[in-house]
């Protein structure tokens, strides 16, 4: 067993029989966080296996049966198909699923995240309160882009917040949200937006060859104002300068439903021949960080490394194998917390990150109600993967 494995030998009396609901947009997430806490829980050693507040604590899967089927009208509903009572569940769900559809009158409809979020609350429903607790881990925050208001109009995040809330469940898991701040919608209750910024790292140092990682040779550059926390924690724990770009845009006109950008204009110091990480946390349409990439190439930037938590791909992977293919962007990093399309999978810039253990760390610290202070500070991970790659060590 590793280091990291040990750290975890969790003794305390966990909160409940632990209980799996990865929604149908999760499964396959789902399938690779049960895997790797059936592994840790089969190996760990305790003396406390065989008491009462142990039972079912070793199971062949966590994973508990629930579907959410349609009525041909797009109707549907929540089913539980065993026993909940008394559960520590961890319900998984992917919003941005668009890959999954059902029949309306007929019609074949494409799941969208409403869809997603209601199926969600079905199942909270079907629960039915029986279970002691209820985490509900959302990976890509849904309506988390519309987290504050500037004109008339509704702040769906903070709504669904305070509805989940008032529906029964206790903690609220996700990642990299648009705007932490819309956990003040719900302030007496769980709410934890997790960075993979150690993810990131790993994925690049585990398959880039030749980084220089010194300030001297490499820079993070955050594409807009609103990215500008999680450039600076890059650049800080890395030892990097960094830069950003502001967005200049015409206040004048409306298109799809958002000022249009006129220009990015960048602050920062020279980037020439230096290796430029660009954080983001989501790839929507690709257009602006793409807009980025070329404006850094124009300056003399060397190797262009882009990491995004969520890679939506709104418009297509084609404008990136457009970019790769003229020399703009040498590799692309993102999650596997959203659904991947198979053609993504398959590009040679593009390097996916896995998430899966570290929801397994988080699910299995939670049931035993311990701290995840440490896994949601990853400087100390960071810097000995940094040293091994610097001592050859991950060849």
């Amino acid at each position: 067993m590793s280091k990291r494995e040990e750290k975890r030998n969790l003794q305390t009396i966990p909160v409940g029989s632990l209980g799996l609901i990865p929604l149908e947009g999760c499964r396959g997430l789902g399938k690779q966080v049960d895997d790797y806490l059936v592994r840790w829980r089969t190996e760990r050693e305790s003396e406390h296996h065989d008491s009462l507040a142990f039972s079912g604590y070793r199971r062949p899967s966590y994973i508990i049966g629930a579907k959410v089927p349609r009525f041909g009208s797009g109707e549907a509903k929540g089913m539980i198909l065993e026993s909940v009572r008394g559960a520590d569940l961890y319900i998984l769900v992917d919003v941005a699923n668009y890959s999954l559809t059902y029949s309306l009158c007929g019609h074949e409809n494409h799941m969208s995240p409403d869809d997603h979020y209601q199926d969600l609350k079905r199942i909270i429903a079907a629960v039915g309160g029986k279970a002691r607790r209820i985490t509900v881990i959302m990976p890509f925050l849904y309506e988390s882009r519309q987290h504050k208001r500037t004109a008339r109009e509704s702040l769906d995040c903070a709504l669904a917040l305070q509805e989940l809330v008032s529906m029964g469940v206790d903690n609220i898991i996700t990642f990299d949200a648009h705007d932490s701040r819309v956990q003040n919608a719900i302030p007496l209750s769980g709410f934890e937006t997790v960075q993979p910024a150690y993810q990131f790292i790993k994925g690049l140092v585990s398959n880039v060859k030749g980084l220089n990682i010194d300030a001297d040779h490499m820079m993070v550059v955050s594409p807009d104002e609103g990215g500008m926390s999680r450039a600076i924690y890059i650049a800080n724990v890395l030892g990097l300068d960094m830069g950003m770009f502001y967005k200049r845009r015409d206040y004048t006109q409306i298109v799809d439903g958002r000022n249009p950008i006129v220009a990015h204009e960048f602050l920062g110091s020279s980037v020439e021949g230096k290796d430029l990480l660009i954080i983001d946390d989501m790839i929507s349409s690709g257009e602006s960080v793409l807009e980025v990439a070329y404006a850094l190439k124009k300056k003399g930037a060397n190797r262009i490394f882009i990491f995004a938590t969520f890679g939506l791909f709104t418009a297509g992977i084609e404008p990136f194998d457009k970019a790769y293919d003229d020399g703009v962007i040498t590799n692309v990093l993102t999650t596997n917390l959203i659904y991947q399309t198979p053609e993504l999978l398959s590009r040679k810039w593009y390097i996916n990150c896995d998430l899966s253990k570290y929801i397994a760390y988080i699910i299995d610290t939670l049931n035993h109600d311990s701290s995840i202070s440490d896994l949601l500070n990853p400087v100390e991970r960071i810097q000995t993967i940094i040293a091994r790659y610097k001592a050859g060590e991950l060849d």
